[in-house]
C-alpha cells in the first residue's frame, strides 16, 4: 500500500470512530510504530487532524464532507456576485478559459454569456448548461467526461485525459477550503485530480473564493497557495487571512459583498 493510500485509510478510520491509536494502526497496515506516526504528521501539518498522545482525533468538521450543488448555490450569495463581477472583468474577448465545477464558477458563467468569441473549458454541468442555454453562437463550450460528483463536477481518468491535450489562457478555480498548510483544497480525491490538469493547462490561474473558505480543509490539496497569480475574495476576509495571502499569492483582488462586484485590489496591477 502506498503512504497515500494507507494515510487515506487513516482519515477514513478517524471520521468513523473520532479517533484513532498508533499502536492499533500499525498492527492493521503490517508497519512499523514510526511509520504511522510519520502518516500522522503529515496529515496534522495538513490540517486533517489533530495529533494526540498515542494516536489522532478530528481536526474538526469533516475534511470530505461535500455538500451538493443545490445546497451550496444558496450560501453567500452576495459575496459571489461580487466576486463573479470582478473576475469577469478579466476575461477578453476570443480567450480561451476554463470553469472549474462550483457555485461561484456558476455565477462567473451567467456574466460570461455576453462575451464574444469565447471558448471555454469545463468539468462543470452547471457551468456548461448556462452557457449553452445562452446559444450564442460566436462561443464554443468544450464540457469533460468523466464520473459525477455530489457537487456536479465531472472528475477522475477521462475528465483528465481530456484536459491534459488542452492549452489555456485562463483557469477560473473554484474551491472547497483555503489554508497557509495545505494550500487550496477538495473534499474530493478525483476533484484534485482533475483541478490540477486544468491548473496545468492554463497559462493562469484566478481562484474564486468568498471568506468562508479560508480555515477550511478538504482531503486533498489541488495546488500551493502561491500557484495562484490571482485571487478574487470578498471584502469579510479576516485581517489575518489578508497578510498571509497578500504574501503568497500573485495578486489578492477583495470585492465589496454587495453583488455590485467593484473590487479593491490590494496589490498593484491587473491579471492579463
Amino acid at each position: 500500500m502506498l503512504a497515500q493510500q494507507r494515510q487515506a485509510a487513516i482519515l477514513d478510520r478517524v471520521r468513523a470512530t473520532g479517533g484513532v491509536r498508533v499502536t492499533e494502526l500499525a498492527t492493521e497496515f503490517g508497519v512499523s510504530d514510526m511509520t504511522i506516526r510519520r502518516d500522522l504528521d503529515v496529515l496534522h501539518e495538513r490540517g486533517l487532524l489533530a495529533k494526540v498522545h498515542g494516536g489522532a482525533t478530528t481536526a474538526g468538521p469533516g475534511s470530505t464532507d461535500e455538500p451538493g450543488f443545490r445546497a451550496k448555490s444558496v450560501r453567500q450569495l452576495a459575496e459571489k456576485a461580487a466576486i463573479a463581477g470582478r473576475a469577469a472583468e478579466l476575461v477578453r474577448p476570443g480567450a480561451a478559459i476554463a470553469l472549474s465545477a462550483g457555485t461561484t464558477t456558476a455565477e462567473l458563467a451567467r456574466r460570461l454569456v455576453d462575451v464574444p468569441g469565447l471558448t471555454v473549458v469545463t468539468n462543470s454541468l452547471p457551468v456548461a448548461e448556462i452557457l449553452h442555454s445562452a446559444g450564442r453562437p460566436d462561443q464554443t463550450v468544450v464540457l469533460t467526461g468523466g464520473v459525477r460528483t455530489p457537487s456536479d463536477a465531472l472528475v477522475g481518468p477521462l475528465a483528465v485525459g481530456a484536459i491534459r491535450s488542452l492549452h489555456l489562457d485562463l483557469l477560473f478555480l473554484g474551491v472547497h477550503g483555503i489554508t497557509e498548510r495545505a494550500g487550496f483544497t477538495t473534499p474530493n480525491l478525483m476533484e484534485a485530480e482533475t483541478d490540477r490538469a486544468l491548473v496545468d493547462a492554463a497559462d493562469r490561474l484566478v481562484v474564486l473564493a468568498d471568506h468562508t473558505k479560508w480555515g477550511t480543509v478538504g482531503i486533498s490539496s489541488i495546488v500551493e497557495l502561491a500557484a495562484a497569480h490571482v485571487l478574487v475574495t470578498d471584502d469579510r476576509l479576516s485581517a489575518a487571512a489578508r497578510r498571509v495571502l497578500d504574501e503568497q499569492v500573485g495578486e489578492l483582488m477583495i470585492v465589496t459583498g454587495t453583488g455590485a462586484g467593484r473590487a479593491t485590489p490590494t496589490n498593484e496591477g491587473v491579471a492579463e
